[in-house]
């Protein structure tokens, strides 16, 4: 149950109480963080969250369900996969009466806290939070059921289930294992970033789990990762790192496409002709495959149906209902390897 904010909580009681100026309470309320020092942002929010203080006038507008705004965070949007995402969401947004702000996290727990304290303070009536990161806010958020939906990672910080879209990501992963193995590749590789996304480390465990059901000892399964925030060179680096420490791979598990378009760069740049001699399979099947990486099979997410299902669960918060997790059907999408001769 969502807490009622307290009829004595004022911008004058709060700086009081805070030994602030009514002007410095006024800024962190309204998202403006970097106006104080951080010991004193800390203590008015904590006030501020104690008294369940808004704004007044867009306090009023939330309790009536009147703001009609929904604010969606998501990292790096220079991947297609995250402008899909957003393109999908902002339109079923649209037809159902809402208006969308758009926020770049750049992977950075700081800058989502940064933003979830900033469109608190706008009063929208709910949050999309695409491959969140664990951080101090989004787990308080979570702890008192802010209307959030997750899409594509989920967060353990909480036992409370949360909402959530997305892909069967070990299906994904074992689906690109069959797929390897039954195209006579013997010992498929698998490169990955870091295992912090919970999407990530799922493919990464699917596409194990099923090569060592399949027979594989796991000693015998090759595998590097990379510990850069950007898809694109992660997958540079970490094949890199693969060819340095197991040689060549016949065949190639990548976490997202982004990765394998890194792969494929330093594959070229060694000689390796993909497909010819590296069979490479990603996530993602990102509109772009079809124009620039027809050596590419991918596994298809539907990201044009994630909108739908987005406002599904928003508005299944917003009536007081359970909102289950919604998954969407993926497929493996093969492409011939003539097409990249």
């Amino acid at each position: 149950m969502r807490k009622t904010r307290d009829a004595q909580a004022t911008l004058s009681t709060i700086a009081s109480e805070a030994g602030v100026s009514i002007a410095t309470v006024s800024r962190v309320a309204n998202g403006q963080l970097n106006r104080a020092n951080p010991k004193t942002v800390e203590k008015i929010q904590a006030l501020l969250e104690a008294r369940n203080y808004r704004p007044n006038n867009i306090g009023r507008s939330l309790r009536s369900r009147q703001s009609r705004i929904v604010a969606m965070l998501a990292p790096n949007l220079d991947n297609p996969a995250m402008g899909a995402i957003a393109t999908s969401t902002e339109v079923a947004l649209r037809e159902a009466g809402y208006v969308m702000i758009l926020c770049d996290t750049h992977d950075q727990a700081a800058l989502q806290d940064e933003y979830l304290h900033a469109m608190r303070a706008q009063s929208v009536e709910g949050y999309v939070i695409v491959s969140a990161v664990r951080s101090p806010t989004l787990t308080k958020f979570l702890e008192r059921a802010e209307p959030i939906v997750l899409v594509g990672r989920r967060q353990t910080s909480v036992k409370r289930p949360v909402p959530f879209v997305g892909i069967d990501n070990r299906a994904a992963g074992a689906l690109a294992a069959d797929f390897l193995l039954d195209s006579g590749v013997r010992a498929p590789a698998v490169i990955h970033a870091s295992l912090s996304s919970s999407a990530v480390a799922d493919r990464v465990e699917g596409f194990i789990e099923r090569l060592l059901a399949r027979g594989l000892p796991r000693n015998e399964i090759p595998k590097a990762d990379s510990d850069h925030l950007q898809h694109l060179f992660a997958g540079y680096e970490a094949m890199k790192k693969l060819s340095a420490e197991t040689g060549r791979p016949r065949g190639l598990f990548c976490v997202s496409d982004l990765m394998a378009y890194g792969a494929y760069r330093f594959a070229r740049e060694s000689g390796v002709r993909v497909p010819d001699d590296c069979l490479i399979v990603g996530v993602d099947d990102n509109s772009l495959n079809d124009w620039i990486a027809p050596w590419l099979s991918s596994v298809h997410i539907p990201y044009q149906d994630y909108g739908a299902a987005v406002v599904d669960q928003l508005q299944a918060i917003w009536s007081d209902e359970n909102a289950s997790d919604r998954l969407l059907q993926h497929q493996l999408v093969v492409r011939s390897p003539d097409l990249a001769k």
